[in-house]
């Protein structure tokens, strides 16, 4: 069964179909930039231009890198213009997709569940975090493989500053920081969160998954297993595709 998944982050909108009996990608994805400012009509045209590369007519799963309730409104847009705020995105998207049935769901969510169900949190029992490093700092929580919706811990507060603006992946481009330098920030980060949560794992997902040999082994003295998301950068697509056949029935 295939089922188009599309990612929408702060600096890029990528999508493909999935294939949602293997949890992968069915083609190569394909990404546009993310317009700058990222207003929903602007979005809303780069959804439909990665959506039209392949002439897909189907329904599709969207996410989004803020709150998303009732599966429609956006509540927060700390990476996106703030516009975006009590938008009807479910709405907008179908719209602008000529009618196409339409799902919306928070990105970290997205990408969590995908990994709960096919990647590096497959079968865990017991508090499993995923974090996503991006142009923010996204996250998952699931308790015995039960989603916790929309926990948004990018936003903890960490020496003053909102976490994902001192060791989200753009903090570390921004500043030029080493991967040493960036992992003591990102170990801090998680202490924060471990003591706050106590979980058994941390899944590392957004981009920098692809180069967690690069980091990983400088962040030490955290009592969770952390492991490199299994799906990588395609978590978010894969999840949404999966939350939309959930959707569709």
């Amino acid at each position: 069964m295939q089922i188009f998944g599309l990612d929408i982050g702060g600096s890029g909108i990528k999508g493909a179909p999935v294939d949602l009996d293997r949890g992968d990608l069915a083609q190569e994805r394909f990404k546009v930039l993310t317009p700058q400012p990222a207003t929903p009509a602007g979005v809303a045209d780069g959804v439909k231009q990665v959506v039209e590369h392949y002439g897909w007519t189907g329904p599709v799963g969207l996410t989004f890198p803020g709150v998303v309730t009732d599966g429609s409104t956006i509540r927060t847009a700390a990476n996106v213009d703030k516009s975006w705020i009590d938008t009807d995105a479910r709405a907008l998207f179908s719209d602008r997709l000529g009618g196409h049935p339409v799902t919306v769901v928070n990105d970290a969510d997205a990408a969590g569940v995908a990994e709960m169900h096919f990647g590096a949190g497959r079968g865990r029992k017991g508090t499993v975090i995923l974090l996503t490093f991006g142009t923010g700092i996204g996250s998952a929580l699931f308790v015995d493989g039960r989603l916790v919706p929309n926990t948004e811990l990018g936003h903890l507060e960490l020496h003053g500053h909102d976490a994902e603006k001192r060791a989200s992946s753009k903090a570390k481009e921004d500043e030029d920081l080493s991967w040493e330098h960036w992992a003591h920030r990102v170990r801090k980060y998680l202490a924060h969160v471990e003591m706050l949560f106590s979980p058994e794992l941390f899944i590392i997902g957004g981009g920098v998954s692809r180069k967690a040999q690069k980091f990983l082994p400088y962040i030490e003295d955290i009592k969770a297993e952390i492991v490199p998301a299994q799906l990588q950068n395609n978590a978010g697509i894969v999840g949404a595709a999966m939350h939309a056949a959930e959707q569709d029935g």
